[in-house]
């Protein structure tokens, strides 16, 4: 995997994290979701490195990086600490500004850091999401039917010891769909008892705290200021609770495009030559004057 690649576990001001980078040119930072590590890129970033400097880590809390100290309020699993850590080790790199890739759990980070420190931030990316604000305001029954794990994780205690009774069967997963080393990597995530106490500090601090800095964001009028990529995935949930996915990002960004993915929810393993290619040809657009884009 990650042929040409590096592979170092960096000191930050709040973390550290385990991250892979190679390539060259203009550079990319892309963030995983849950319950995957940074190897769930390993088919993709091959393909942007041919055109850029990718930078894949594991969040805090996920993989090989530090778990943060648990608190009332959930800060040090937010979205805003982990887009902190994400600015911190894009400089530490020699990066002041880049464009910025995040799938699941992994896309709320890259929305944060965007809403957070617009400077820094070139591009957005963010794939099978949408706002966590917009996702709670609009549960319905439908939600609760499908992405009832958002509740049930977010829960003390009973979560950690009912996936930790057999990871294997709650997550799922195989060598064949995620490459064998993948699968090793991400099955020494799953079987970690801290790690699975981490990941699931994600969904808690995106119940707490997360959803007050997006109501922030929303009473201050801020929006997302760099041009902005969509990406969902034709055989996920999006349509089904949503409809257009793109009605739903249009009030945080200024400038937004969007497209379905032939594939399942994790698409940087599923389809990966189709997300290389949606996000290269969008990092090559020029950036539009004309405002928001469909």
């Amino acid at each position: 995997m990650f042929e040409g690649f590096k592979l170092e576990t960096v000191d930050l001001p709040e973390s550290s994290l385990r991250v892979r980078y190679g390539g060259s040119g203009p550079p990319l930072l892309l963030l995983h979701g849950h319950p995957r590590t940074h190897v769930t890129w390993h088919r993709v970033a091959p393909l942007l490195a041919a055109d850029h400097t990718v930078v894949c880590p594991d969040l805090r809390g996920f993989g090989r990086s530090s778990v943060p100290a648990d608190a009332m309020d959930h800060a040090g699993s937010s979205k805003r600490a982990k887009a902190r850590d994400c600015i911190a080790l894009m400089r530490h790199l020699g990066f002041g500004r880049f464009a910025i890739a995040g799938h699941d759990r992994g896309s709320y980070t890259a929305f944060r850091a965007a809403m957070d420190h617009p400077s820094a931030i070139s591009h957005l990316i963010v794939m099978d999401s949408v706002p966590i604000l917009e996702a709670l305001e609009r549960c319905d029954a439908r939600f609760a039917k499908l992405w009832w794990h958002w509740f049930f994780f977010a829960q003390p205690d009973k979560p950690e010891r009912a996936i930790m009774a057999d990871p294997d069967a709650w997550y799922g997963g195989s060598a064949e769909s995620m490459g064998a080393e993948a699968y090793v990597d991400y099955k020494d995530a799953i079987h970690d008892p801290n790690v699975v106490h981490g990941m699931l500090e994600d969904y808690r601090a995106g119940l707490a705290i997360d959803q007050l800095h997006d109501t922030d964001d929303r009473k201050a009028g801020r929006r997302v200021a760099c041009p902005t990529l969509a990406l969902w995935s034709a055989r996920d949930d999006l349509e089904a609770l949503y409809g257009n996915v793109l009605d739903v990002w249009r009030p945080w960004t200024t400038e937004l495009k969007g497209q379905r993915i032939d594939s399942g929810h994790h698409m940087a393993e599923e389809a990966a030559d189709a997300v290389a290619a949606a996000v290269m040809a969008f990092l090559r657009e020029p950036t539009s004057s004309c405002g928001e884009l469909c």
